[in-house]
């Protein structure tokens, strides 16, 4: 699992040890993630992002526009996690056979975790 240091601070905030993302889409709206876990597969990193809203930015808050909390559980994702041009990291969507391995991953983790209970 990724250890916050690896995260560059201009592109998330830190609050409460809990990484925020922002995205901004083409029109300037910005969009707040929280990273909740990172899996590793394949060699590759995907973080698993989840609607949030950062506490000064509640006002401008996108996350919860559509009214129903049920929404933002079906809107978290998986985000590859890759390093752009200036060697920052930066999130992109997975392929297909990307996403398949990597909620192969997930499914298989949150299993373990309920059999440890």
């Amino acid at each position: 699992m990724a250890t916050e240091k690896e995260m560059p601070m201009d592109e998330e905030q830190m609050e409460d040890d809990e990484i925020i993302v922002v995205m901004t889409d083409d029109e300037g709206n910005e969009y707040y993630y929280a990273q909740e876990l990172i899996l590793q597969v394949d060699g590759d990193k995907y973080a698993l992002l989840v609607p949030t809203c950062a506490d000064d930015e509640e006002e401008h808050c996108h996350c919860h526009e559509h009214g129903d909390e049920d929404d933002d559980e079906d809107s978290a994702f998986f985000a590859k996690m890759v390093l752009d041009e200036s060697g920052e990291e930066a999130y992109i969507e997975p392929t297909d056979e990307e996403f398949e391995a990597v909620l192969a991953a997930y499914e298989a983790l949150m299993d373990e975790e309920e059999n440890e209970k």
